[in-house]
C-alpha cells in the first residue's frame, strides 16, 4: 500500500483512473478507486466502506457511479477482486451482476492485496 497511500491523487493519475470518497454530514464513510486494467477495462480498487455505515446503500451508490464513470469514459468492463473472506463485498457484487472469473491464492502481499496465503476472488462486469 505504500506505493499508492501517501500518493493517492498522482498513483491514480498514473494509472489513468482517480479516487473518490463519500461524504456523509463532515464524515468520511466510504472510499474507491478506478485504475486502468486494459485497454477495454477500468479495476476498481480499495472499495471501503466505513464499518458504522455499512449496510445503509453506501457501497451500492459507490459501486453505481463507478459504472457509470467508466461508462463515461467509454470502458467496456469493470474488474475486481476481494478476498474471500469478505462475504459482504462478494453478495454486494454478486447482486450488482459481477461475475466470477477465476479464483486464486495470493502469493504475497502487494499494492492489491493486504497479505499472502489469502484466497482472492476476480470478478468482472460486462457494462
Amino acid at each position: 500500500m505504500a506505493e499508492e497511500i501517501d500518493r493517492i491523487a498522482d498513483y491514480y493519475r498514473e494509472h489513468d483512473g482517480g479516487f473518490w470518497v463519500a461524504i456523509r454530514g463532515e464524515q468520511l464513510v466510504g472510499t474507491f478507486g478506478l485504475e486502468r486494467a486494459a485497454a477495454d477495462a477500468m479495476e476498481l480498487r480499495r472499495m471501503y466502506v466505513d464499518l458504522a455505515s455499512r449496510r445503509t446503500g453506501i457501497g451500492r451508490r459507490m459501486l453505481d457511479y463507478a459504472e457509470a464513470e467508466c461508462r463515461r469514459r467509454g470502458i467496456a468492463r469493470l474488474v475486481l477482486s476481494t478476498a474471500a473472506m469478505q462475504e459482504a463485498a462478494l453478495a454486494l457484487y454478486r447482486s450488482a451482476g459481477y461475475r466470477l472469473v477465476h479464483a486464486d491464492i495470493a502469493e504475497m502481499p502487494s499494492n492489491k492485496t493486504v497479505g499472502s496465503g489469502l484466497r482472492r476472488l476476480h470478478f468482472e462486469k460486462i457494462l
